[in-house]
């Protein structure tokens, strides 16, 4: 049986992640309030963070900025920005 969570991104109970798939304080803060669902669809948007700005994991700067976009849209809501993307009109 998999473990629920209330979805802060999400706003409702929802599967939650298996196991901290992030280090430190904020992995904990996502893997107790986050779901499999919500930190899919951050996924998604992390990789086209990382292709379209061309960042490299190696950087330490470069891991900030995507740590610093992953709270925001996990946890205050807010969207990321990619330059010349539109989302397809359903």
């Amino acid at each position: 049986m998999s473990r629920t969570v209330f979805c802060e991104y999400l706003n409702k109970e929802a599967a939650g992640l298996d196991f901290q798939l992030y280090p430190g304080e904020l992995g904990k803060k996502i893997f107790n309030s986050i779901s499999k669902e919500a930190f899919a669809l951050w996924q998604a948007k992390q990789i086209m963070l990382i292709n379209e700005k061309k960042l490299n994991m190696m950087n330490p700067e470069h891991r900030q900025f995507l740590e610093a976009q992953m709270e925001a849209f996990l946890f205050k809501g807010e969207d990321v920005e990619i330059e010349g993307y539109k989302p397809v009109e359903k």
